[in-house]
């Protein structure tokens, strides 16, 4: 695979041959008829090339190009014109085009300022990703401190695991710093925009436990006036990190892996099934498996918490 390409002209034949001729050297293609459909495909980390005609309906190709060059202005535009359009092109080149072909042009030619065009966008895309790595390097060890081989490693598990979206399970003593590393899991990760709602399982009384982690309707015992809204919906779309999770109640070790396997929730009170979206870290002492075997932690919520561990 050569890279990827995204072609716009509002004539079809041209489409088709332009689209066969990048794929028989080895390019994913995309082609679309107007620069709008072209804008809704592209983002700053679109990895490849675009190609666009000048002459189009609506908005034309150096309309599309402003706005690419807002988007993005490293993004490489091959800019394609009419025979004897010269100005128009001087203008896409001023405005931050790469290049500009003339009509008709050959596959030669075309794919040349292709070639050059997605070599040029492979060393941007490279050099971002390294600016990133930097910058995720210093905000980490900012947030993680030591400089043993263990803390470096510790680091180093942290980033892989934060690009994932697997469940996380923590290990360590009390004070060992497990809420901050769960907060970095959080922050690295794609979920980083959205909420990272924090419950310490010890903390709770058994007695209001299932409310306040999975929420409960006005009336559903006595003293419940209003609608709660549970920890586990208000992480929706982020991360859930539950705290000395082996002190969690065996009757909501139930709920909570059915939350997990079905991706719903019931809130006390209710029968109608809520969905959400979430990740789960959870932190416990070394000696999880010991309450396995006394039979206080159920080992199929373990499986399920455990898909990582640090």
């Amino acid at each position: 695979m050569s890279g990827q390409v995204i072609f716009i002209d509002d004539e079809a034949a041209i489409r088709q041959a332009v689209q066969q001729w990048l794929e028989l050297s080895g390019y994913s293609v995309r082609t679309c008829a107007s620069a709008q459909q072209a804008l809704a495909l592209i983002n700053r980390d679109f990895p490849g090339v675009l190609i666009s005609d000048v002459r189009m309906p609506d908005l034309d190709g150096l309309g599309l190009l402003e706005r690419l060059v807002a988007l993005d202005p490293e993004l490489p535009v091959i800019m394609v014109t009419g025979h004897g359009d010269v100005p128009m092109a001087v203008q896409a080149l001023r405005q931050g085009a790469y290049d500009f072909i003339e009509k008709p042009f050959t596959p030669e030619r075309l794919l040349d300022s292709v070639r050059r065009a997605q070599d040029k966008r492979r060393l941007v895309c490279e050099n971002r990703q390294l600016r990133e790595q930097f910058t995720r390097k210093g905000r980490i060890e900012s947030m993680l401190l030591g400089v043993s081989r263990t803390m470096e490693h510790l680091r180093r598990q942290v980033l892989e695991l934060a690009g994932t979206d697997v469940n996380v399970l923590i290990r360590g003593d009390t004070g060992s710093g497990k809420e901050q590393v769960a907060r970095c899991l959080h922050d690295f990760s794609p979920r980083a925009r959205n909420p990272f709602v924090a419950l310490n399982c010890a903390a709770i009384p058994e007695t209001i436990f299932e409310s306040e982690l999975f929420g409960h309707e006005s009336g559903a015992f006595t003293g419940a006036q209003g609608k709660r809204i549970g920890r586990i919906e208000h992480a929706h779309g982020g991360t859930l990190f539950l705290d000395e999770i082996e002190s969690m109640p065996l009757a909501q070790q139930v709920k909570l892996l059915r939350v997990l396997q079905e991706k719903t929730l019931e809130r006390l009170g209710s029968n109608r099934s809520i969905e959400v979206d979430l990740r789960v870290i959870s932190a416990a002492k070394p000696d999880l498996l010991e309450e396995v075997r006394g039979g206080r932690f159920r080992e199929d919520l373990l499986y399920r918490l455990n898909v990582a561990e640090l």
